[in-house]
């Protein structure tokens, strides 16, 4: 099997894992005491409950995957499959609430599918150089950090509801695009020179520091709002930050020319699609998945 056909498998079953886990987090963070919200209260709270650390178990086995993903295919094909994790994540929770997917909420899953379809077939991503320099290393921990920080300031100014929760999800978006960066460069240092390189390279450990920091943040999300509103964040802003990264740090290459027509339709199908999701009653009757 082509090495792109099994990096776009593995990128699909990472979304899925991720949808699983998002859920069962969401249905723990709605039972935390409001004043135990970023705090290490909350991940004391959190630890003792089952559907968090069932949730907690699900996104480990996602990061095994997309690790594989990750080996067989460059960062800007596999993070933005995970888009797909958007629709997934609101199908689940329907199955959890025992509640029909509206007509709406279907249309918008098609637009979404299809429209990341468009995109990747278009864009045909190809790898550039997982060697970085360690200015740009610099630049980029910085950027990221800086935004991911302010992200998470101005949410811990708004009250609990839908702008705290999607604030909090751009944050953990961003924090989740830095692992994934971090976690391919070390497959590269693992691919380059083995096992004990990677023990030793220091992309590793950040990519496990960057990790917990966005589950951290993904918890305070869920924490925040309903799952409509931290979402959409979290998987258009992991894509696209991703995708950034992947194309100014690594060097990742997409199609250009006469291609940037189809890219840019299938781009607009899956913001049409997750604005749709995104829509109270769209994800559900009677309202969003909470």
């Amino acid at each position: 099997m082509d090495a792109s056909v099994l990096s776009a498998l593995f990128a699909v079953l990472t979304a899925l894992a991720n949808a699983a886990g998002t859920v069962l987090q969401r249905v723990a963070a709605g039972t935390v005491p409001r004043g135990d919200a970023f705090s290490p209260r909350l991940i004391r709270y959190l630890v003792h409950h089952r559907a968090w650390l069932a949730g907690i178990a699900v996104i480990v086995a996602a990061a095994v995957l997309q690790a594989l993903a990750l080996a067989f295919g460059p960062l800007s094909l596999v993070q933005p499959i995970l888009i797909l994790e958007l629709p997934l994540a609101l199908v689940i929770a329907q199955l959890f609430t025992r509640t029909p997917v509206t007509a709406d909420g279907w249309k918008a899953c098609v637009l979404t599918t299809a429209g990341l379809a468009i995109l990747l077939g278009a864009a045909a991503p190809a790898e550039g150089d997982r060697h970085v320099s360690g200015a740009a290393w610099s630049a980029a921990l910085l950027a990221v950090g800086l935004a991911t920080a302010a992200c998470t300031t101005i949410a811990l100014t708004r009250p609990h509801g839908p702008a705290r929760a999607a604030l909090f999800g751009t944050a953990s978006a961003l924090a989740y695009a830095l692992t994934a960066t971090l976690m391919n460069a070390a497959l590269g240092t693992l691919d380059d020179s083995g096992v004990h390189a990677l023990a030793t390279t220091w992309q590793t450990y950040g990519c496990v520091a960057a990790g917990a920091c966005a589950l951290f943040l993904l918890a305070n999300a869920m924490e925040s709002g309903p799952l409509i509103a931290s979402q959409p964040a979290l998987t258009l802003g992991e894509a696209a930050a991703s995708l950034a990264l992947g194309i100014l740090l690594t060097g990742d290459q997409l199609r250009g020319g006469w291609w940037y027509a189809p890219q840019a339709a299938g781009t607009a199908m899956v913001i049409w699609g997750v604005l749709l999701l995104s829509r109270p009653g769209t994800a559900r009757s009677g309202g969003p998945p909470e």
